[in-house]
C-alpha cells in the first residue's frame, strides 16, 4: 500500500519538474514548408516565449528534402534526453526526420518506435550544423525501475 502511494506521489512530482524542465518546447510544431513562408520564422513556446529559427537553416534543411517532404518535416527537431543517460532520441512520427538527420550525420541510423537513437558524439554534430531547428525535451527515461516514460506524460507537451 505504501508502496503504491510512494511511486504515486513520486510519479506527481516528476510529471510537475518535467513540465517546468520543458516549459520551452513550442506548443505546436511547424511544418519547415510554413516556416520558410514566414517573414519571421518562430514556433510559441509553452511558457508564452518564442522560439525563433535562423533563416539560413530552414534553408540548408530545404536543400535535403523534396518540396512534399517539407510539409511533413516537423520543427523544431525534438530530441529526447533521458535520465539514464545511455541513449539519445529524436522523436520522429515521419521519415523525413530520419532521412535529414540522417543526411547531416551522413550515417544510416536506427529506427524504433517513433524515435531515432544517437549517441553523444552524433547530438553534437547535428548541434553544430542545427543550433534553432533542434530543442532538447527532458525525460524521465527508464531508469526507476522500467515503470516511467515519456508516454506516462502526455501534459510535457501541452500547456
Amino acid at each position: 500500500m505504501l508502496d503504491g502511494l510512494y511511486e504515486k506521489v513520486l510519479q506527481q512530482y516528476l510529471k510537475d519538474e518535467m513540465r517546468v524542465m520543458n516549459a520551452h518546447l513550442p506548443r505546436k510544431q511547424k511544418s519547415l514548408a510554413d516556416l520558410l513562408c514566414e517573414e519571421y520564422p518562430h514556433v510559441v513556446c509553452s511558457d508564452d516565449s518564442v522560439h525563433l529559427f535562423k533563416r539560413k537553416e530552414l534553408h540548408y534543411l530545404a536543400e535535403l528534402i523534396t518540396p512534399d517532404e517539407q510539409n511533413d518535416l516537423l520543427l523544431p527537431i525534438l530530441i529526447e534526453l533521458q535520465s539514464n543517460g545511455d541513449e539519445t532520441t529524436v522523436i520522429s512520427h515521419h521519415k523525413v526526420t530520419e532521412k535529414v538527420i540522417s543526411a547531416i550525420l551522413e550515417m544510416p541510423l536506427t529506427h524504433r518506435q517513433e524515435r531515432v537513437i544517437l549517441y553523444k558524439p552524433q547530438i553534437a554534430l547535428l548541434r553544430n550544423k542545427l543550433k534553432t531547428t533542434i530543442q532538447y525535451v527532458f525525460s524521465p527515461g527508464t531508469s526507476l525501475n522500467n515503470k516511467i516514460n515519456l508516454s506516462s506524460f502526455p501534459e510535457l507537451f501541452s500547456s
